[in-house]
Parts: structure tokens; sequence; C-alpha cells
């Protein structure tokens, strides 16, 4: 097995238990800071930008002012609606040490491989009993890749299985490093129109295709659809989604993944704008002939995590 260095840093903003719905048996996700997308569903918006950023929840705020004393940028006011001033603040964490009420969070950390490890061998008994393991989330994992593919490897070196959710959008080199490493790819395809890809994740999917293709090539991949109405919620969106799939190697499940808004409060939390505000949150029998229409590709479909 490959060398791992266990003092490689990278940025960290959440590790959550007990998942079972992302990768087989019970499993801990971690999830890493940076994305290239900004799909306007994101369920993670903490998680786009590459550094730590601190999150504000006006109702638990006291207004002691103690986080204004020692910001050392005037980043944060009263006076500002939003309480923190964007294009000021470091997310240097300073003043969320000192809230006393928890209304200041900061959502990003530098982790060593070995801080990472020492964390998930608290849950080694349960990947053991589960045939469970680490899922690499984010964010886009891909964007951290050299400390992702040492994680992956120290997981490996372990005995755990291993997983990652993707969007799909890196480098040849990221796709080289990390893969290899993964038992299982939740490979996220939401759109096979580049000009309808863009407008709504910020990106076209011309890289995300070929990588798609270069994945499924290398191991196990279950592609993951979020169906998202006036996205993708039409039949010919599915249609052309199999279609494309089809043509991968290694893919034998599509799961399609009702738009819900989990995370819309977090647009709140940075003082971000939710842009689909409004929109028809979908039930699972909504895609039952969504469903329909991808088995009838040969291709086995559920709809959920």
């Amino acid at each position: 097995m490959d060398s791992i260095n266990y003092n490689m840093t990278g940025t960290v903003f959440d590790m959550q238990r007990f998942s079972l719905h992302d990768g087989p048996g019970i499993r801990t996700i971690v999830f890493l800071k940076g994305c290239p997308l900004h799909c306007r569903w994101c369920s993670n918006p903490e998680s786009q930008n590459n550094s730590p950023i601190v999150m504000y929840k006006k109702s638990d705020c006291f207004k002691c002012g103690r986080c204004i004393s020692v910001c050392k940028v005037g980043a944060i006011s009263f006076d500002n609606e939003t309480h923190i001033d964007r294009e000021k603040c470091t997310g240097c964490g300073e003043c969320t040490n000192v809230c006393p009420s928890g209304a200041l969070v900061l959502k990003g950390k530098t982790m060593t491989i070995q801080q990472a490890i020492k964390e998930l061998k608290k849950d080694a008994t349960i990947f053991r009993r589960s045939n469970g393991g680490v899922t690499l989330s984010g964010g886009e994992p891909l964007v951290q890749h050299e400390f992702a593919s040492q994680l992956l490897l120290a997981c490996k070196s372990q005995g755990w299985s291993t997983a990652i959710e993707t969007t799909g959008f890196g480098s040849s080199e990221a796709i080289e490093k990390v893969i290899p490493y993964v038992d299982t790819v939740l490979l996220d395809i939401k759109h096979i129109d580049p000009y309808t890809h863009k407008k709504f994740t910020g990106i076209s999917n011309e890289v995300i295709l070929k990588n798609a293709k270069c994945i499924s090539q290398i191991t196990k991949t279950v592609v993951r659809v979020p169906i998202i109405p006036g996205f993708n919620y039409s039949y010919k969106d599915i249609e052309d989604i199999a279609k494309f799939v089809k043509t991968l190697n290694n893919v034998d499940t599509i799961h399609l993944l009702p738009y819900h808004t989990f995370g819309e409060n977090k647009y709140d939390l940075l003082g971000i704008e939710y842009t689909l505000d409004g929109l028809k949150r979908l039930s699972k029998e909504d895609l039952n002939e969504h469903k329909r229409i991808v088995e009838s590709h040969g291709i086995k479909c559920i709809i959920g995590g």
C-alpha cells in the first residue's frame, strides 16, 4: 500500500455519524470545504467557500457585543442587517469563541489526516459490525484532492470501506489520485444539457460528463439525480439522463432524490438569498413515472437516498 502522509492538512466543516444513505452499512460522513458549483438548491451552502465561514443565528443573539470587541477587521456590527460584513470577515473564528449564546458558529476547521482518523476510529466497531465505513462529502471532495486521497488511503489501511459523494467536477489529476481509493462513488448527474446545467449550478457539465465515464471505469458507481422542479423535472430530462447512464460502466442503479428544503435556513444564517424560495417540495409519489422511465432502460431505480 502507498505511504500515508498523516501530517497533511485539509479543511473539514462537519462529521456526521450513523448515516444509512451514503454508502453500504452504517457510515460516518466527513464533509470537506470547497465546491466549484453553486447549485441553487444546495443544502450545504456553507461548504461552497474553500475557507472557514461564520454562520449567524439572529434569534439566539443577546447583543452582548463581545464579538464586536474581538473582531480585528471590524467585520461585525449591529447596524449591519446580517451582522457580518462578508467581504471583511476572514473566518478566523475569534467571534465564535467568545459568543455566549452560540449565535455565531464557525463552519470549517483545519485537520490533519491523523486527527481525522483518530476521530473516525471512535466508530470503528460500528463500521465492522455493519459492513459500513467512511464517506467523503462536501462541498466537492475533489477540490481538496490531495487531502481526500490521503484520508481515503488511511481509511483503507484501517480496513474500512470507502465512498465519496461527488459532483464529478474536477481535474484529471484529482480523479486519478482519489477514485482508485474509493469502493463506491455516489455521482451526481444533474442534467445533460450544458446550458441548463450552467444556469442552475453556475458551471457547464462537459467536464462532469467526461469524468463520469472515467470514474465508472475505475470503480462501482451509483448515479444520483436531485430532481428539481423547473430544472430537470420533465420526463425528457430523466430520459436523457437514463440514456447517458446506460453508456457508463459499473453503473446499474440510479437514485432519484426529490427536491427538499432542509438546508434553506442556512442561507439566512449566511446572509444570502435562497433563490428557490417557495418552490414546491416533491414527494416520492411525485417521481413514480420518472422511476418507470429509468427502469424502462434496464436500470435499477430507487427514489430517495
